[in-house]
């Protein structure tokens, strides 16, 4: 595995950075965009692409954060980063978020050593934008971890014509139960949508080193997106 850092082009002027994290040998990969959270282009997101990078993709995790402050890079480990991390989440365009994801999409179609197969993993902030970068972007397959807001943007749901896959933490403090029953009420009627939830799991279960890590189900998520984007993106 390799790893390097890239720069994108914005759609309206400007440039942003992304991580990449390409796996051993030559043959093509599908590449998979991954969503950061709120805390930047930390070490948390690195190790997630390296980890898939280890599973035979290309990983490429853009600055989302750039148009506010570039290279957004803190933890989850103090009240101070904690109150950095709200106050980007709050200032954060997401339209123009997703201007820079399908930007990173369509680097990640042909950059080398990818065979144009493209997905899309997110977690928080970035399970909100994977699900709409399968509603709103060409992206061939895409996965979210614990998105929240999901409720807001239903009416984008039409939009989804390749598969996705959602994890849902059933305590989510930053997703109630009421939402949750709307986000899947939304969705029943999309064949392409599948749902897990993960029961008496609290909002980031999957974040190694977080308050509410759980390695079982963090375990069976990763192991069901890994065999999601294997078949989807073969």
């Amino acid at each position: 595995m390799t790893s390097s850092t890239i720069t994108i082009p914005a759609k309206d002027g400007g440039s942003f950075t992304a991580y990449v994290a390409k796996p051993a040998g030559t043959a093509p990969a599908p590449a998979i965009v991954v969503i950061q959270e709120i805390f930047g282009v930390n070490a948390v997101m690195r190790d997630i692409c390296d980890w898939l990078a280890g599973e035979g993709f290309v990983a490429i995790c853009p600055d989302l954060f750039w148009r506010i402050e570039p290279g957004i890079d803190i933890t989850d480990q103090s009240k101070a980063e904690w109150d950095k991390a709200f106050s980007l989440f709050t200032a954060f365009d997401r339209d123009k978020g997703m201007d820079d994801i399908e930007a990173t999409r369509a680097v990640a179609a042909t950059m080398e050593g990818t065979n144009g197969k493209v997905g899309a993993v997110g977690y928080c902030l970035g399970g909100h934008m994977a699900y709409r970068t399968a509603a709103e972007t060409a992206v061939d397959a895409s996965v979210g971890y614990y998105g929240v807001g999901l409720q807001d943007v239903l009416d984008k749901a039409a939009g989804i014509r390749k598969p996705l896959m959602l994890h849902v933490a059933e305590k989510d403090e930053f997703a109630p139960a009421e939402a949750q029953a709307k986000v899947k009420e939304g969705l029943a009627g999309n064949a392409l949508v599948t749902i897990h939830t993960y029961p008496g799991q609290g909002h980031a279960f999957a974040r190694v080193g977080g308050a509410h890590y759980d390695k079982d189900s963090a375990d069976l998520a990763n192991g069901r997106t890994l065999a999601f984007f294997k078949t989807h993106l073969a």
